[in-house]
């Protein structure tokens, strides 16, 4: 049966050198050639432009917070847990033998590794790896005989989803070839590449996520959008592909094959929210969460199939329950402080089962709790880089109205010092996302040392609060989430405790684009913003990303080849609209991106450079969609507060409010 990977993999489908004008022209993805006149440097992988040099009281004060350490819960392993964690320059998988005790590193690379998965075997486990965040995951099998890993997929294509027969001998997972939408299903034994091959050629964005227990059939699922995904039965011998309820336009998140040959999965069917549901082949559906008005956001089922252990998303927070599957009734879980939950795995026994948790003040940690007793236990402890824990903000959720006369949730951390305080408004990527209360050092940081508050808005569009929410953003209502901005800077400027003169937006991704396009609308509101890997012109973002998604993404965004869509994306173009644009920017990209090309940092950084814009930039050669290297991070986050010093914190002469200082960590706190 499959673990929390693969349906964590539903939810997640619902996301040598610089590059030069020369090269972008020749890819067609720059709509003018950007402006390398404004003192470019080259640091390390760095690509700099328009940032001061980092003063060293800036370095030390950030140091702590640099330096905070979490755990993620992998999987269950040779009774102990396999968990990923940072040492040094990246996260890499340890194995803890016993609660709080030492971890061992298994795995040594210059890039991350995720999606750790034991065999059922216990004899080995599956890890995803990709090279400078290109996205074009390899699959390693890390056996214990040889003590070391070996990549079993076909270098240059992307991999995923790999799922484990309840053998231990049999593994599937898709393959995607760039510029190729349609998936193909692999099958083999990772530990013998010689017998691995082509199970199924697909349609669209298809994936397994479990085996039936003889190892004859595969549950599939396609994802089309957010909204909208389809189920299928593989079997294995004789190739017979069957839609489970064909007929229906709803969204799956994962799932198991039962026994008796139903499906257990998560489904936005007859409801706004996603419910935990048994599904028969002839269409039948019992839902065990009808009666819960938020989103299961994950779930485990137990060895002998008989116990769902699951995660509630109640307004951001999440809350476990467990299900018995013969009769439906539902007990509660352990009993958790306020925080988030993420990769419920049942143990090979059925007695324990493990997660991580996160909190606002709390960085992600391993934990367990006995089904029967709900009896928790930690497995590690995160590390906060000798910061007092006691100081660490939490958020308070308010709901401020938009124009629409709609309740928009946000989550609101403030600093204890008396306001107003400047305002860092953070917009969260997706855009099919969510903001939620988990433990952000950025946010620590910007709180406890800059003094200012960070708000972070769950706009139109967001996920966690019902399939009708999530669609209002959708195609030509993209510019609804941009209005939320709007009614959400209406709301600070009625907060006596928060400055609605020194205001910035944040985000990456969509919330990149979101940055723009706020700064377009409301910049006469706003002092600045900072746009990490954001999309700054639609039909080139669709035209320039990788080809293996872009299918997905027109789903969301609209098909640019569409003429009423096509002149609606010109029309919101923050390209196109660059000259609105007349406050500070902070750029900053991923060479490597695979989802927003470079080329959309380049292009938005010409034209407000053209303009006579204010515009830094920061371009990581050896990073894709984020920062995932410490060292560049570090770099990062120093040069975002020099950013925020400079629009946030400096004043002129002539203002008679005094300029605000960046404190030193106090001795107590390292």
């Amino acid at each position: 049966m499959t673990n929390w990977r693969t349906a964590k993999l539903a939810l997640a489908f619902a996301a040598s050198g610089a590059l030069t004008s020369c090269a972008l022209l020749q890819q067609g993805s720059l709509k003018q050639p950007p402006d390398f006149d404004n003192g470019r440097i080259e640091q390390g992988a760095l690509v700099i432009e328009g940032v001061p040099d980092i003063p060293l009281e800036v370095k030390e004060n950030l140091l702590p917070y640099q330096n905070v350490r979490s755990h993620s819960f992998q999987d269950w392993f040779l009774g102990g847990v396999l968990i990923t964690t940072r040492f040094g320059e990246t996260s890499q998988a340890h194995h803890l033998v016993m609660p709080g005790g030492m971890r061992r590193q298994l795995t040594f690379y210059d890039e991350p590794v995720s999606n750790v998965d034991a065999s059922p075997t216990q004899s080995s486990f599956l890890f995803s790896k990709d090279i400078g965040g290109d996205e074009f995951y390899q699959g390693y099998n890390y056996t214990l005989k040889s003590e070391k890993a070996v990549a079993f997929t076909q270098s240059g294509t992307r991999n995923g989803g790999f799922t484990w027969a309840d053998d231990g001998l049999h593994a599937a997972w898709y393959e995607a070839q760039d510029g190729d939408p349609n998936y193909v299903i692999k099958v083999g034994d990772p530990n013998f590449p010689s017998t691995i091959h082509t199970a199924l050629r697909g349609a669209g964005a298809i994936f397994p996520i479990d085996w039936s227990a003889d190892g004859k059939t595969l549950l599939l699922q396609q994802y089309v959008s957010i909204l909208k995904s389809r189920m299928f039965t593989f079997e294995l011998e004789t190739g017979a592909l069957t839609e489970i309820n064909p007929d229906d336009n709803v969204a799956y998140s994962g799932g198991y094959l039962l026994e008796d040959g139903s499906v257990l999965t998560v489904t936005d069917k007859d409801s706004e929210f996603r419910n935990l549901v048994r599904l028969t082949t002839d269409g039948n559906i019992t839902s065990f969460t009808s009666d819960i008005n938020w989103d299961v956001n994950a779930f485990t089922l137990s060895p002998d199939g008989k116990t769902v252990a699951f995660s509630l998303n109640a307004d951001g927070l999440g809350d476990i329950r467990l299900l018995d599957l013969a009769t439906g009734k539902i007990s509660s879980g352990p009993d958790l402080p306020p925080g988030v939950v993420y990769g419920l795995t049942f143990d090979p026994t059925g007695k324990q089962v493990g997660f991580t948790f996160n909190a606002a003040n709390s960085p992600s940690d391993a934990w367990s709790f006995d089904v029967a007793s709900l009896e928790l236990t930690r497995w590690t402890r995160a590390e906060v880089g000798g910061l007092n824990a006691e100081k660490f903000v939490t958020p308070e959720l308010i709901h401020f109205a938009n124009d629409d006369a709609m309740q928009i949730p946000a989550f609101v951390y403030k600093p204890t010092t008396e306001g107003p305080h400047p305002v860092i408004i953070s917009i969260h990527g997706g855009p099919e996302s969510q903001a939620r209360p988990t433990f952000s050092s950025t946010f620590q940081h910007w709180v406890n040392e800059l003094g200012a508050a960070v708000i972070t808005p769950n706009v139109r569009g967001s996920a966690g609060y019902g399939k009708s929410y999530v669609a209002m953003d959708n195609g030509l209502n993209r510019k609804t989430s941009v209005e939320d901005i709007g009614a959400l800077l209406d709301w600070i400027a009625d907060q006596p405790d928060l400055d609605s003169d020194r205001v910035i937006v944040y985000g990456g991704s969509y919330g990149g684009y979101m940055v723009l396009a706020s700064m377009i609308d409301y910049g006469d509101r706003l002092a600045g913003g900072v746009d990490i890997v954001g999309i700054s012109d639609f039909a080139t973002f669709l035209t320039n990303t990788k080809g293996y998604r872009r299918d997905l993404r027109r789903a969301e965004y609209g098909d640019e080849r569409d003429p009423e869509i096509a002149a609606f994306f010109e029309k919101i173009s923050p390209l196109n609209n660059a000259a609105q644009i007349d406050k500070p920017l902070f750029i900053i990209q991923g060479l490597n991106d695979p989802r927003v090309p470079a080329s959309e940092a380049e292009q938005i950084l010409a034209a407000v450079r053209a303009n006579g814009g204010d515009a830094w930039y920061l371009l990581a050669r050896d990073e894709g969609h984020g920062f995932r290297k410490k060292s560049n991070r570090d770099y990062m986050r120093e040069a975002v507060t020099m950013f925020l010093r400079k629009v946030l914190l400096e004043t002129d002469e002539t203002e008679t409010s005094e300029p605000l200082a960046v404190t030193t960590m106090p001795d107590d706190q390292g």
